[in-house]
């Protein structure tokens, strides 16, 4: 095989594909090893639908619905975090094996290290809340802004939530009205349902 690389990439062959898969491996691993990434992502399934992961070396510093359409949001995080995002990596790997766990009932709180700094002030004071929450209670965004600090700040409660950067590992699915209807989800409200009934069940 030649050594021109202009011709590996335009000669195909059965090897290919994996050589190329190998190199981007490398490639992705040599990169988070010497910190150049600004962020790595992934697409993992789950059963609210396939969910975007992406951490900086901090940690986990979103995940997204597939109805917050996944190039805006990654458009989005490259203005915020730096452009030099790239997918693969093994930074996700703990993420995507404790959300396994989780949807199977397994995991009632996640342990990896997060990155908040897409959040700040009240709306970090509200997230930094929500995982006091307990696995398979709710609360009222009337108690979240009580517990929160700002007892009237019921509607920044309700959009901290809406913006919450890292849905299911920061449970805003667990807020709901005072009268225990489910509110709003930027997942949607059948993801929430979904959510809620297996932490229920569990």
């Amino acid at each position: 095989m030649s050594d021109n690389p202009i011709q590996l990439l335009t000669t195909s062959s059965p090897g290919d594909d994996e050589r190329l898969a190998s190199l981007h491996a490398t490639l992705v691993e040599r990169a988070s090893g010497e910190s150049s990434l600004d962020a790595s992502y992934r697409v993992v399934d789950s059963p609210v639908g396939p969910l975007l992961l992406a951490a900086t070396a901090k940690g986990v510093v979103r995940v997204a619905f597939e109805v917050e359409d996944h190039d805006r949001v990654l458009e989005s995080l490259g203005a915020s975090v730096g452009s030099r995002i790239l997918r693969g990596g093994t930074r996700l790997d703990a993420l995507a094996r404790e959300l396994d766990d989780y949807f199977a009932g397994r995991r009632h709180a996640f342990d990896v290290s997060l990155d908040l700094r897409l959040a700040r002030g009240f709306r970090l004071t509200v997230l930094r809340h929500l995982s006091e929450i307990p696995y398979g209670s709710t609360e009222s965004y009337g108690e979240v802004a009580v517990a929160s600090g700002s007892p009237r700040a019921v509607r920044a409660v309700g959009s901290a939530c809406a913006t919450n950067p890292l849905p299911i590992v920061v449970p805003c699915h667990r807020v709901v009205r005072s009268d225990g209807s489910l509110g709003g989800y930027l997942g949607g409200l059948p993801a929430k349902e979904r959510l809620l009934a297996l932490e229920r069940a569990a």
